[in-house]
Formats: structure tokens, C-alpha cells, sequence
């Protein structure tokens, strides 16, 4: 039964007036946040709403440039995420934030062992931990190491380890994303009873199903403000996809227009026409991606369109081989292939242009020369290296093709402007001659004009033959550009659709599941 929250409830938890700035970049202006005893209450937003930052102010890791956080009536100002902890405010991460070699137990109390004469007492350390474990009706081997038991219970021993230090308010940041629907619904009895127990629960999710099985009140941020908060029962699925995204009337108009622009640009034959180029049938991977059927033809742009984490991401490194299926096949140029490793997906005529282009894309240190023939001389191999008049050739020829502004060939990358790093990147891949090019939010972070020029010059790489999947969290960029688009929510299908049968409203309602 969850506790009621009236005039008289006071948040156990309480953050107002929160701003905070890096380098002159607000990422949260005039943001609150209220957490009561015996709710869960979910943190929604698109990626860059202010989330994480608002996590990192609550549990210490960045101090707030102003603003009051209240915990239980009194004023705090958690200086680490050790202090936040100790004050009551526990948090378990995504990504398991535990020790795979160590036993249950170990990882349970590592750092504040219980003592006896000056020696670890492994007995009350085994006690308390099956206690502990006990409460969330989760019976195992505490002596076990932890690396032996699934995912679901490697979480379960995150909670209780956050909870072994009395605390009073739970963040969970991700903890399904990785999870099966069994293990969700397992970790979501854990919350309900910790509910009734009268804890409060921060939730921070991109799953709308999840969202609205779980929580008790919403709040969601855009772009670092905070949009609003909702009990859950007052705020419809597709409410909450429109808040979260902030569709304008401005953008249909964008979307519209663009539309109306490419039509004329192309013959009402042109669009989507070609040979199949990739074939997936009950392609996926179990806790990644639901099983998909795909079909991506030469010439033409499949879109991918869904909130962030809805699995776009996730089905684009699964078709690079950067990481492995689980189910289904995959043809690609009429051939069934098995992708283990991203060098397969190149060998088979693949390009992938991350979403993080300084992690995972650019490297930095490197000259613009270097970054643009890297997967070019990746595919070639060690012993077959590029003579160094080729490279130069290479490279000039995209740096002039894709209006790459740079000194010269040999300046760091790093040193370029953000679009014009992501032209470098685009001409890596244009430089391997791919069948298909796979474009995971290649416009973000890049001004209007740098956006423009990419994408004019991917639609006309894609009109000689090249198929693209194009990946964006700007609804309106992806109806504009896609002849087709695969819409995802919750890391599954839930439709497919040629240009023009959805604008910027009915494609929130597919994401929303509110769709006629």
C-alpha cells in the first residue's frame, strides 16, 4: 500500500532553486525535485535533460552553483558520494558498481566490515548480509562469489548494500536496463515491498512501460529545467513522450517544409527503390534488443525513431558486430553472416559513425589525416600499409568534398570544431566505399549549417546506392530525412512506416502506445 501524500506529507527529500554551470553551459536552472516516504517516484527525460547532473548533485559528486537540498527536514550539503551515503542517500548505478571476484557477502560490507577483537568477524558479516538479502526475500550462498549468480541478483546485492547503511532515500540510475522481463519484475517486488516499508525511491528510467508499472509521480526534465511534476495517474503515456520531447508547432512546420523539399528533389520511384542490401530476421540479443525483423535496401534512409533507450543504439552495434546477437540471422549482400567483431561488419561493407565521436569515434591526439584513413587502413591490415602520398590523396579529397574546415592535414583533430569532426568521421567511413553506412546521431552537438551539410551530403551518397540507417533523437530530422523508419519503444518494434504516414504527433503516439 503506498503511503499517502497530502497537504500535510513532508518530502523525505527535498532539492529547490538547484542551478549548476560547466564552462559557462547551464545543465540545470531553477530545478526541484521532491522524493516522499513510501513512493517511487520516476526521473524521466530525454538524453541531455539534466538527469545525471541532477543525481551527481544529490549524492555529492558535483557541488550545486545554488539552490537548497533538504533531507528529512534539515538542510544538507553532501560534499562526497561517501558523505550522501552516510547521511542516507544510497545509490546503485547501471553498470553494477560491484566486485565480480569478491563473495556476496564481502561486497555487501567491503570497506566498513564489522570488527572484533581488531579482526574481521566473517560470522556477523555472513549473518547480516543473508539478513539483509533475507529482507528482499532473496535466499542464496552469501559465501559464493557474486560473479557466479545472474545479473537480477548481482543488483539485488547492490541494494542491499545500500541499504545495510540505514538508508533513508534509494536512487536507482538504469537498474533494468540490462535486466530480462523476469528479472524486471523480480527487482520490481524488491522496490514495491521497500515501498511499503515507507522508503523513498528516485527511479530514473527511458522505459514507459516500466515507468508507468512502477511509479507513483513523475518528474520530467527538458533540457535542464524541470517540465513538471505529475502523480503517474494523471499523466497519459503520450503526454509524457510530448513533455519529455517538447515537439513545437515550429517543428512541424520544419518537418513539413523539408518534406515537401526532398519530394520534389526526388521522383515518387526513387525513394526506398533498390535491391535488398541487409536481411535480419529474429535478430536481438536477451536484456538488449527484442528480436527484429529488418530489411535495409540500397538507396534508400531507414530511420530509427524512439526515446532514448528505446534500442536504437542498441540495434546499431548489434548490426556492427560491436556487439554479438544472441538470436536470429543476419544476410548481408545476399550472404547469411555471423557478426562477432566490428572487423566482420567492415569486411562484409559496413561503416558505423558512433554517437559518441570522442569515445568511441575521434582520436583525438591523431591528425585529420590519420582519423580519415584509420578504418580504410584497419581493413586492409598491419602488413599493407597505405603509402603515404595515398593518404594524403584521401584525405584532401574528403576534407574538400566535405567542406572540412582544418590548417592542414596534419592538425589534431581535437583542435577541430564539433561538426567538423564529425565530417572527418563520415569521410573514415565514405573512404572505405561501404554498402551501408550506419549514422548513430550524427548531427548531435553540431551547429544548424555543419547539420545541414552532413545530412545533404549522406542523402546524396545514399541517392547513388548506399543504404543508411540513420539514427537521431530530433523526431522532426528523422521524418524529414528517412523513406522509411522503424519506430522503437522499450527496446522492441512497435511499427514500421513509409515517409509521410506519421508527422511529429502520430509518431509520438506509436512511441507512447497510444496509436490508433
Amino acid at each position: 500500500m503506498t503511503m499517502a501524500v497530502g497537504a500535510q506529507a513532508r518530502p523525505m527529500l527535498e532539492l529547490s532553486g538547484i542551478h549548476k554551470a560547466f564552462a559557462g553551459v547551464k545543465a540545470l536552472a531553477d530545478v526541484g525535485l521532491r522524493l516522499f516516504p513510501g513512493e517511487v517516484h520516476t526521473l524521466m527525460g530525454q538524453n541531455g535533460a539534466g538527469k545525471s547532473t541532477l543525481i551527481k548533485v544529490l549524492t555529492g559528486v558535483y557541488e550545486p552553483d545554488s539552490g537548497r537540498i533538504t533531507l528529512d527536514g534539515r538542510e544538507i550539503s553532501p560534499a562526497s558520494t561517501l558523505q550522501a551515503q552516510e547521511l542516507g542517500i544510497s545509490t546503485v548505478y547501471q553498470e553494477v558498481n560491484l566486485c565480480p571476484n569478491l563473495s556476496v557477502a564481502e561486497n555487501i560490507f567491503v570497506g566498513r566490515y564489522p570488527r572484533r577483537f581488531g579482526r574481521i568477524d566473517w560470522k556477523s558479516v555472513h549473518e547480516q548480509s543473508r539478513r539483509l538479502l533475507q529482507q528482499l526475500q532473496i535466499e542464496i550462498d552469501v559465501t559464493a562469489q557474486l560473479s557466479s549468480y545472474p545479473l537480477a541478483i548481482q543488483q539485488m546485492v547492490a541494494i542491499s548494500r545500500a541499504l545495510s547503511v540505514s538508508a533513508k532515500v534509494l536512487i536507482l540510475d538504469e537498474p533494468t536496463s540490462s535486466l530480462d522481463e523476469a528479472e524486471v519484475q523480480q527487482l520490481f517486488k524488491v522496490l514495491r515491498r521497500l515501498r511499503e516499508q515507507g522508503m523513498a525511491i528516485l527511479f530514473v528510467t527511458h522505459f514507459l512501460e516500466q515507468t508507468y508499472e512502477i511509479s507513483d509521480r513523475i518528474t520530467v526534465l527538458r533540457n535542464g529545467v524541470r517540465e513538471g511534476e505529475y502523480p503517474v495517474a494523471d499523466l497519459s503515456r503520450l503526454e509524457l513522450v510530448n513533455k519529455m520531447v517538447g515537439v513545437t508547432a515550429v517543428d512541424q512546420r520544419k518537418v513539413e517544409a523539408g518534406a515537401e523539399a526532398l519530394a520534389q528533389e526526388l521522383s515518387a520511384d526513387e525513394a526506398g527503390r533498390g535491391e535488398v542490401f541487409l536481411q535480419a530476421r529474429g535478430f536481438g540479443r536477451k536484456g538488449m534488443l527484442a528480436p527484429q525483423d529488418l530489411d535495409i535496401r540500397r538507396g534508400e534512409v531507414f530511420g530509427l525513431c524512439g526515446l532514448l533507450g528505446s534500442g536504437r543504439t542498441e540495434m546499431a552495434r548489434l548490426l556492427f558486430g560491436a556487439e554479438r546477437a544472441d538470436s536470429g540471422t543476419l544476410t548481408i549482400g545476399g550472404k547469411e553472416l555471423r557478426l562477432n567483431v566490428p572487423r566482420d561488419a567492415i569486411a562484409a561493407g559496413i561503416g558505423f559513425c558512433s554517437e559518441d565521436r570522442k569515445k568511441e569515434g575521434a582520436i583525438l591526439e591523431l591528425s585529420v589525416r590519420e582519423n580519415i584513413i584509420l578504418a580504410l587502413q584497419a581493413r586492409q591490415g598491419l602488413f599493407r600499409v597505405l603509402p603515404r602520398k595515398r593518404q594524403n590523396q584521401i584525405a584532401s579529397d574528403y576534407v574538400k568534398w566535405l567542406g572540412i574546415k582544418t590548417a592542414d592535414l596534419d592538425t589534431p583533430i581535437g583542435s577541430l570544431s564539433g561538426g567538423n569532426q564529425q565530417k572527418a568521421l563520415l569521410a573514415r567511413w565514405l573512404a572505405t566505399d561501404p554498402g551501408m553506412l550506419i549514422l548513430d546521431e550524427p548531427t548531435r552537438g553540431i551547429d544548424v549549417r555543419a547539420k545541414q551539410e552532413i545530412m545533404d551530403f549522406v542523402i546524396a551518397m545514399c541517392r547513388k546506392g548506399m543504404a543508411i540507417l540513420f539514427i537521431s533523437s530530433e523526431i522532426p530530422e528523422v521524418l524529414r530525412c528517412s523513406d522509411r523508419m522503424l519506430v522503437l519503444r522499450d527496446r522492441r518494434a512497435c511499427g514500421q512506416y513509409a515517409r509521410g504516414e506519421l508527422d511529429d504527433q502520430s509518431v509520438l503516439q506509436v512511441i507512447a502506445g497510444e496509436a490508433a
